[in-house]
């Protein structure tokens, strides 16, 4: 693994050694999907310029789009303030969302909010 100390000291990981890591769309600003990622998994990311997760249900590495071919092509990587979650700004190769939905926020849908319409 190559990542740099300094990225790893500001970085505050869960019990389980993960970081939130929210997808970007650099050209359009939408949020594209939320995953996580440990050290190896951004590691890999900054290396290979594919958006790498460590997938929680199968417990294993995963490029985004290794399957589909809609891989998340990396430009850039942010840390917030607090260094508990990154934001990745990609240039997506087709939709991000397994659905088909170009962001997995729509294949969601909103939520009603209470009080007057």
């Amino acid at each position: 693994m190559n990542l740099s100390a300094d990225v790893s000291e500001r970085l505050k990981r869960d019990a389980s050694g993960l970081v939130c890591a929210v997808v970007q769309d650099e050209g359009t600003g939408r949020v594209l999907m939320v995953g996580y990622m440990d050290d190896e998994a951004l590691d890999r990311t900054l290396r290979s310029g594919l958006v790498t997760f460590w997938s929680r249900s199968r417990q294993q590495y995963w490029v985004k789009g290794e399957t589909s071919g809609n891989v998340l092509r990396l430009v850039g990587v942010e840390v917030d303030c607090d260094g508990d979650a990154l934001l990745i700004q990609v240039v997506p190769s087709g939709p991000t969302c397994h659905t088909g939905a170009i962001s997995c926020f729509d294949a969601g849908g909103s939520i009603p909010l209470p009080g007057p319409k």
